[in-house]
């Protein structure tokens, strides 16, 4: 296996792990464990608006998908960053370990680098972006 298809392999599989943690956060967790409702008072219970707890919902959800297909990798990895230094600060009282009573911050700042090793790399050799990159590429003319 050549440098490049470890490099590939490991965009992949940092991409989609990061992927399928927001879509489990936002889908196992907020909608069927908690439901939107009850995120939305947790949410509330800290000083945030309720609509935030939704915003996050949706955002972790769509982030994830397209985090698992590949698709604009830098610009959702960076953009769900916000999101998760909420999760720290709404942590950083508990201490460093997360499983401490109601979680520690490091698993939300492990998250935060994590988040941005994938945007250093982007979606890397299988990704949706790629398959989307060729069709452009194809659709243009050939110049002299």
């Amino acid at each position: 296996m050549t440098e490049t298809n470890k490099a590939a392999l490991a965009a992949l599989l940092l991409r989609v792990s990061l992927g399928v943690m927001f879509i489990a956060h936002s889908f196992i967790l907020k909608y069927l464990t908690f439901t939107l409702a009850g995120t939305a008072q947790f949410f509330e219970s800290l000083g945030l608006p309720a609509f935030l707890a939704y915003l996050t919902f949706a955002a972790e959800l769509v982030g994830g998908i397209a985090l698992v297909i590949g698709f604009r990798t830098r610009l959702v990895a960076l953009a769900l960053v916000p999101i998760l230094l909420g999760a720290a600060w709404v942590h950083i009282g508990n201490g460093w370990v997360f499983s401490a009573a109601n979680g520690g911050w490091e698993y939300p700042i492990f998250l935060i680098v994590v988040s941005f090793a994938s945007a250093l790399l982007g979606s890397g050799a299988y990704a949706l972006d790629n398959v989307l990159g060729q069709a452009k590429a194809k659709a243009q003319p050939a110049r002299a």
